[in-house]
């Protein structure tokens, strides 16, 4: 029972870290990635649906991305929603597709990157600690109702602390990569 416990925290927290991988892959460095833009939600037919879905997005340069729409007439809503988006690049129109030039940072920019990955980071040391939270209750629950010893409880407080000690430190170690990417001229 407290295996299971254990097995559903794991499995959370590494979802969590996913989700954090995934979180900094769209925030901007000075490289062009098409994974900056491929999940910004454009006004399509009424419908928000990820770009990726309705282009083909490429960087044919280090600097620059392209975005071909299947449909030529959702050029106007792609350009819209990069525009709108917190991502700062303005999208140029060049007949059926938009060029995306990916300007260089400016230290105050980057500083202001810096701080929206720790914050990210952070916000998903949060969700660890939920979980861990969730599975500790749990585990005190069963305690109290004879599900388990106090000796399978403590043992299985400990290895929760253990594995949420570790997804920490993973959080925190691409938290780190990620900022000195950021920061890097």
């Amino acid at each position: 029972m407290t295996q299971q416990l254990l097995d559903d925290a794991e499995k959370r927290m590494q979802k969590t870290r996913e989700v954090l991988e995934r979180e900094l892959a769209s925030i901007r460095t000075a490289r062009a990635s098409p994974s900056l833009v491929e999940d910004l939600p454009v006004d399509y037919y009424g419908t928000p649906t990820p770009l990726k879905q309705i282009a083909s997005i490429s960087a044919p340069e280090p600097r620059m991305l392209m975005i071909q729409p299947w449909d030529r007439g959702s050029i106007p809503q792609i350009e819209r929603a990069i525009s709108k988006s917190d991502l700062g690049l303005s999208p140029v129109a060049d007949g059926a597709l938009l060029r995306l030039p990916i300007p260089t940072l400016t230290q105050e920019r980057r500083q202001d990157m810096a701080k929206l990955v720790r914050k990210r980071v952070e916000d998903d040391r949060v969700a660890v600690r939920n979980v861990r939270r969730d599975a500790l209750d749990h585990l005190r629950k069963l305690e109290r109702d004879k599900g388990v010893s106090q000796d399978e409880e403590r043992r299985s407080q400990d290895l929760l602390q253990k594995l949420t000690d570790r997804y920490v430190g993973e959080l925190d170690k691409l938290g780190s990569a990620k900022e000195a990417e950021v920061m890097e001229v």
